[in-house]
């Protein structure tokens, strides 16, 4: 750690905004922009001299880089006093509000999305997932759970199969059409499930209400991705299980655009940091070829 470099990165008003926003959000050069309400050249220049003295840490998604701030154990001090800092600030504290809009349209675009498609969703996803099946990968895991929870339920099919080993099937979704779709499809079945519309950054649930999560081919539609995973964490009991399957990162943009997400998948190395920082155990990460020339990383974990 070169603590010269540092400091002098730290030296001018523009870099502390930008790196107080990084330490709450991970943002796209473009997002900055609208943010700050300054030039690209500007906030590529300020960010690049972040990044260089490692204040900064960054990951390509599409034809897009996301910035967020390092909070590694050695620099933990000093980002802490830069958001203590910026409570006192009218201008940090418009360019969170700032954030939490450009947060809110990628949640609009994601409920938009869905509500469009909730009719032809289960065909779409067929389409692309083939065979692939995580509600195998659940009953493969076994064990009988007091609650079990379905975040991004969609039209409701995983809770079907959950609602055979749980005594309490919970449905959370941000698509109010979703959430219809899924009503219908579980008390023709005779199935009695809790649905709730909700945010997966924010869940309708309470501390530890579940036993088990499932998150199926959802966590690239939410918005900050970590939050969502630390939202599972909170809503876990301890030693809770919690299964999950995601595109593997990817590159096709056409891809993205018919079957929807904020991000294009994530790599088995963002995964197993971010479910770390969320208080999560990582037991196994595997990866399965699905059609398209696309990949799936399917994850299990418990809480600590």
């Amino acid at each position: 750690m070169n603590i010269i470099r540092i400091f002098k990165s730290l030296a001018d008003e523009t870099r502390l905004r930008l790196l107080h926003v990084l330490l709450h959000h991970e943002l796209s050069v473009n997002e900055l922009v609208s943010i700050l309400d300054m030039g690209q050249s500007r906030v590529s220049r300020h960010l690049k001299i972040l990044a260089d003295s490692g204040l900064l840490s960054s990951r390509r998604d599409g034809s897009y880089i996301y910035y967020s701030g390092v909070r590694t154990r050695e620099l933990e001090h000093l980002m802490e006093l830069i958001v203590q800092a910026g409570r006192s600030s009218r201008d940090y504290e418009q360019d969170l509000n700032r954030a939490l809009d450009v947060m809110e349209e990628r949640k609009h675009r994601v409920r938009s999305f869905f509500n469009s498609l909730a009719d032809d969703w289960d065909r779409l996803k067929q389409e692309i997932l083939g065979e692939f099946s995580l509600a195998r990968v659940v009953r493969e895991a076994g064990g009988d759970h007091k609650a079990a929870a379905d975040l991004g339920c969609g039209t409701g099919g995983m809770l079907l199969d959950l609602s055979r080993f749980a005594e309490l099937v919970i449905g959370v979704d941000s698509s109010p059409r979703m959430l219809e779709k899924a009503r219908a499809r579980l008390q023709g079945a005779g199935v009695d499930a809790d649905l709730r519309l909700g945010e997966l950054e924010h869940l309708p649930m309470r501390d530890e209400e579940a036993d088990l999560v499932v998150m199926d081919m959802v966590l690239r539609h939410v918005a900050e991705p970590l939050e969502g995973l630390r939202e599972v964490s909170r809503v876990l009991r301890p030693a809770g299980l919690f299964i999950m399957a995601d595109f593997d990162r990817h590159d096709q943009e056409k891809v993205r655009q018919k079957y929807g997400g904020v991000w294009a998948g994530f790599t088995a190395e963002q995964l197993e940091q971010w479910m770390r920082q969320a208080g999560l155990e990582l037991l196994k990460l595997e990866h399965q070829q699905v059609r398209q020339g696309l990949g799936i990383n399917i994850c299990q974990a418990v809480k600590h």
